[in-house]
């Protein structure tokens, strides 16, 4: 049947009200919203790589000083998620995601003017860090509320905006700070995230209302006639007052009638009119943070996955060309290594979202292997030598990263985690649970990266990260089948305490009946 929108048409600031979840109409414009977001926050995140020996040459610093700047950034997008979660269910994505998309544009702006690293802690990390926050999580959250059979592969090919970004930003900031610097080209990216702003205004509102059915009932048989034949066909005797039960054939005692005409009798008796009670309930008030997923088991695995999984996201992406130029590699060619790995992480979110979209499939167990399979392509990095060796270990680590990061967050509207009416409130618990781990990740990499004068410590430290996340993905789906079993339990032991025995009939109930039954049966033989 063709999607209807029953809303009346209006601009973009009214919701859009549908009877089921579309799977297209407006989402189709959402989706392009969350590339551009996509490409505007984690493509200029993963692509701060080219700015890092620029900003070790200007202020002096060392390598862990440097990763700080990405270090609190991701702390504080990730640590703030609940507040992200609250503020869009008390104003809305809309707004929240504006707000964002300014705050992001002012920290990268006053960057570009910082004298130390400290005033980049300040600027990139709090505030662009707010701003992050506010812009990637409703519109990932709103997004999957668009879409159901959909959702995997919507999702993972709008996450490609940050490949793309990536793709293209790296070379591009690259060639432009040979010709007007660093700070400028700084300048530029913060001015051109302002389109954060204008993609947050693209979020309409959703809201799903199912259509009561009517169905036409057949036309019923008089209730004296029925009753009759009833009587007839199974010779049973209507006289039955004496064994507790009342039958007979008025109208009142029909089922179906025993309560409405009582009901429909009253307001007569008062001088009142009838109400029909046919007004919906009032929906119950949205919780602006519901931390009940933090009793479901299966959430709790998942979310140490994240925060383990974390660890190996933004450091690859952060120390690719520094590892590149200690092999020897020039500024252009480690500037391609990184395009190649955005390029694979294209096709790596899309194979997935394709992939899990096919029906039936276990998609956490998917997830796994993924996340296995990128396990290794973090142990493959300090076995590499040279361009070519670097380009084939990238664009693998791409592939597989893009098969993780595009349907991690997605994933928890899946039943194995926690469903999709309480995935608001989980994308905010999870995503603040992950700051921990991009909090200590970079700076991390970046203790080894100083202590070992090696970059390969950094892709080890991230990969045994990788291995934790995946021990404890494994027991998401065991948790939650777990739980669900003794959830089963515990109702049927509520229902057998609730229900009481059944009603002790006397000894002669039935012989009483066939009794009568016999009695009746001779009278009419005799007659």
């Amino acid at each position: 049947s063709k999607m209807t929108v029953k809303a009346v048409k209006m601009p973009c600031t009214s919701a859009n009200v549908y009877t089921k979840v579309p799977d297209g109409g407006w989402g189709w414009t959402v989706a392009f919203a969350f590339f551009v977001v996509e490409a505007l926050t984690y493509g200029i995140i993963k692509s701060f790589g080219v700015f890092f020996n620029d900003l070790m040459e200007s202020f002096d610093e060392t390598n862990s000083r440097i990763s700080w700047i990405i270090s609190i950034c991701v702390f504080v997008q990730t640590f703030t998620a609940p507040l992200s979660t609250v503020l869009s269910n008390r104003f809305g994505h809309r707004l929240v995601v504006m707000a964002g998309g300014l705050l992001v544009s002012t920290g990268m702006v006053i960057a570009s003017f910082a004298r130390s690293v400290v005033d980049m802690y300040v600027t990139i990390g709090v505030v662009s860090g707010l701003g992050y926050c506010l812009s990637f999580l409703p519109t990932v959250t709103i997004l999957s509320q668009y879409f159901d059979k959909r959702r995997s592969l919507v999702t993972a090919v709008a996450s490609t905006g940050e490949c793309f970004a990536v793709f293209s930003f790296a070379p591009a900031i690259t060639a432009l700070k040979e010709q007007i610097g660093w700070r400028y080209s700084m300048l530029s990216v913060g001015v051109l995230q302002l389109g954060i702003t204008a993609c947050g205004s693209l979020l309409r509102p959703i809201v799903i209302r199912e259509q009561e059915e009517v169905k036409a009932q057949p036309p019923e048989e008089p209730t004296e006639t029925k009753y009759m034949l009833e009587n007839e066909q199974t010779c049973t005797s209507i006289e039955s007052i004496d064994s507790g039960v009342d039958i007979t054939t008025s109208p009142s005692n029909v089922p179906g009638k025993t309560k409405a005409e009582p009901k429909s009798e009253e307001p007569k008796q008062h001088g009142q009119n009838p109400v029909e009670n046919n007004s919906t309930p009032p929906e119950p008030k949205t919780k602006l943070l519901d931390f009940s997923v933090m009793r479901d088991y299966s959430f709790i695995c998942y979310a140490f996955f994240g925060l383990f999984a974390t660890l190996g996201f933004f450091a690859p992406s952060l120390y690719i060309i520094p590892l590149s130029r200690s092999l020897g590699i020039g500024k252009d060619h480690s500037a391609y290594i990184l395009s190649g790995m955005a390029i694979a992480e294209v096709f790596g979110r899309i194979f997935a979202g394709w992939l899990l979209n096919k029906k039936p499939i276990r998609k956490i167990y998917i997830e796994l292997i993924c996340v296995i399979l990128l396990s290794v392509a973090l142990v493959a990095f300090p076995f590499a030598s040279g361009f070519w060796g670097l380009m084939i270990c990238s664009v693998y680590f791409g592939f597989m990263l893009g098969t993780v990061a595009g349907t991690h967050i997605p994933l928890l509207a899946e039943d194995d985690v926690v469903g999709i009416e309480r995935m608001s409130s989980a994308a905010g618990v999870y995503v603040f649970i992950q700051s921990l781990a991009g909090l200590a990740g970079p700076p991390l990499a970046g203790v080894l990266v100083d202590t070992t004068k090696n970059y390969s410590s950094a892709f080890y430290s991230c990969a045994a990260g990788m291995v934790l996340g995946a021990v404890f993905l494994s027991l998401v789906r065991p948790c939650k089948t777990g739980l669900c079993h003794q959830q089963q339990q515990q109702q049927q032991q509520v229902e057998e305490s609730t229900a009481g025995p059944p009603p002790e009939l006397p000894d002669d109930f039935i012989d009483m009946d066939i009794g009568k039954a016999e009695n009746s049966g001779k009278g009419s033989d005799s007659v």
